[in-house]
């Protein structure tokens, strides 16, 4: 199969478009015909290597210890592991995992969803972490309630822009921080009040 990979840590420079081998399912595991792939700021820490936390973090120290980038991914189901309960060969699906550039990528099966129809594939494979760290951070850790207050700083983020509509749909009155150029993109994905940082200071508002 076809797949982006580097051997080594560095600028995109060290990215190959190249021919490998599909990978092994595991018994918990799904595979997924990509059809699409997400790419955020994680992607580009890995590929750098930096910060060297990044390595210790299990990526390899000399090298890259996966040599396909890729976490965020949307496809089809190819095949599934003998335990697998909550997937067919078939299903539409999008979620995370490791090696996403590629044709295909085995995940486990906990790290995926169903992908509703009315969702592109290319629209699916930007949701999973940033859209899951924002649910997290709403829903696990700050236990929004209807009526409280929510500001989101960054609010024009992939993270940020997630959080405003979730915190929205947990009935929470959420005030945005952006730049001048995005405050019109904040307000339009539902932020009640949208506070330009270049020319306010939050901490005084």
């Amino acid at each position: 199969m076809k797949a982006i990979v580097q051997h080594q840590y560095g600028s995109a420079d060290v990215l190959e478009f190249s021919d490998i081998d599909r990978p092994e399912v595991a018994d918990g595991d799904v595979l997924v015909e990509v059809k699409a792939a997400g790419t955020h700021i994680g992607d580009w820490l890995v590929m750098k290597g930096l910060p060297y936390v990044i390595r210790a973090m299990g990526y390899g120290f000399g090298r890259p210890k996966n040599s396909v980038l890729g976490t965020e991914v949307a496809g089809r189901v190819a095949s599934i592991g003998k335990k697998v309960v909550r997937f067919q060969p078939g299903d539409e699906v999008f979620g995370w995992g490791t090696g996403c550039f590629a044709e295909f990528v085995s995940v486990p099966e906990d790290t995926l969803a169903l992908k509703s129809a009315n969702v592109s594939f290319e629209q699916a494979a930007g949701v999973p972490i940033s859209a899951f760290t924002a649910l997290q951070a709403i829903r696990d850790k700050g236990e929004v309630q209807p009526g409280q207050k929510v500001m989101v700083i960054g609010a024009s983020g992939a993270v940020g822009s997630f959080t405003i509509q979730i915190a929205k749909s947990f009935g929470a009155e959420v005030t945005g921080v952006a730049s001048s150029r995005n405050v019109e993109l904040v307000r339009s994905i539902g932020a009640d009040s949208v506070v330009d940082y270049t020319t306010q200071d939050i901490t005084e508002t």
